[in-house]
């Protein structure tokens, strides 16, 4: 079947359907990574957006089983479906190998009802999105319409949040709790493996009822505004002075909570070799990131201080609070994909616990 992508100004980019023969709507986004579409496609951040890989050649080590850890956590998805609403890449390789592989991506995106195309002219297609910034956007796949709707008018965070609570290594010998606005499942076998108790709460959850000792607010979707439940009980959790670590999403709930404002990117960061710099030890690191907002730092109350920065373009990477133990980060430090060297953030963040 043919198919093309049709974005919000009426331009086309005509491919070839590898997914599932149905057509989607969403926001058009790039990824610049040039491995990793199993983490990528399964991440919640991705919910409502349509997305467009900039690497090349796809499909090429084909996808892994859903195999499970000691916690109960798939070891190669981040999430237990595809989040994304769509996916456009330039060459598709049917012809996969790997010796983890257990199917194509064509027959994975097929079993959960996702379309996609190849064919495309993904590198005219980024640098318009470069240029105009991130747009809304149709897949249509054998002429099946689906009109143009802007996700981020929805509360995304509500469509992946857990509906209940979920405890992690119940044995732990500290007790996190976890805000799900879309975590990632890397998140948790992050905490769980440092030995740690991991209560997994929906994004709306009153914790007044919980004991622990420290929180983590994760990555998620969407427009950080939309989770006013959330940013009040984050602003609620600062006046016990107890640690909390924001992550991607969690960065802007966390200056939302403390008084300060976030605004829209113009076409965002994705992939997993983006340059952030340390503000006080000037090292740099390359991280993995997947946003479309940022923390405005010119709106942060007093006491707050900016402690990463993009190396691209200076927008904000990290939060801390001068005198409380509050920080967060824009960046995925679990990666998956891509590289892991921020991973001794969890380590600090465990650090704050008395």
């Amino acid at each position: 079947m043919t198919g093309y992508i049709e974005l919000e100004d009426k331009t086309r980019f005509n491919g070839v359907s590898f997914g599932a023969g149905t057509s989607v709507s969403g926001e058009v986004v790039f990824n610049t990574g040039m491995v990793g579409y199993p983490e990528s496609l399964t991440d919640p951040s991705y919910k409502g957006q349509i997305l467009v890989l900039t690497y090349p050649l796809i499909g090429n080590y084909g996808v892994p089983a859903d195999e499970r850890d000691s916690f109960g956590l798939s070891r190669h998805f981040e999430s237990d479906k595809i989040q994304a609403s769509g996916l456009i890449i330039a060459d598709y390789s049917p012809d996969y190998s790997h010796w983890k592989a257990a199917k194509s991506l064509s027959e994975w995106l097929k079993e959960h009802n996702i379309p996609a195309i190849h064919g495309v002219d993904t590198r005219a297609l980024t640098k318009k999105l470069r240029e105009k910034g991130v747009m809304l956007g149709k897949l249509t796949v054998s002429n099946k319409d689906a009109p143009i709707d802007d996700p981020n008018k929805r509360n995304l965070v509500a469509e992946v949040s857990v509906k209940k609570k979920i405890v992690y290594n119940e044995k732990g010998s500290r007790k996190i709790l976890l805000v799900d606005c879309g975590v990632k499942n890397s998140i948790i076998r992050n905490l769980a493996e440092r030995n740690c108790t991991v209560i997994r709460v929906p994004w709306d959850y009153d914790f007044t009822r919980e004991t622990f000792d420290g929180m983590v607010i994760s990555n998620g979707p969407g427009d950080p505004k939309m989770c006013r439940e959330t940013i009040r009980n984050v602003a609620s959790a600062m006046k016990l002075e107890m640690p909390i670590f924001g992550i991607c999403l969690g960065n802007q709930i966390l200056a939302l909570a403390a008084g300060g404002d976030t605004y829209k990117l113009k076409y965002g960061h994705r992939g997993q070799n983006q340059p952030c710099s340390n503000i006080q030890t000037k090292r740099c690191y390359i991280t993995s990131q997947n946003h479309g907002f940022a923390v405005n730092m010119k709106k942060m109350p007093s006491g707050w201080e900016e402690s990463f920065i993009n190396a691209n373009d200076g927008t904000n990477e990290g939060l801390r609070h001068r005198n409380k133990p509050f920080f967060s980060v824009q960046f995925h430090p679990e990666a998956t994909p891509g590289p892991v060297d921020a991973g001794f953030l969890f380590d600090e963040f465990l650090g704050m616990m008395k």
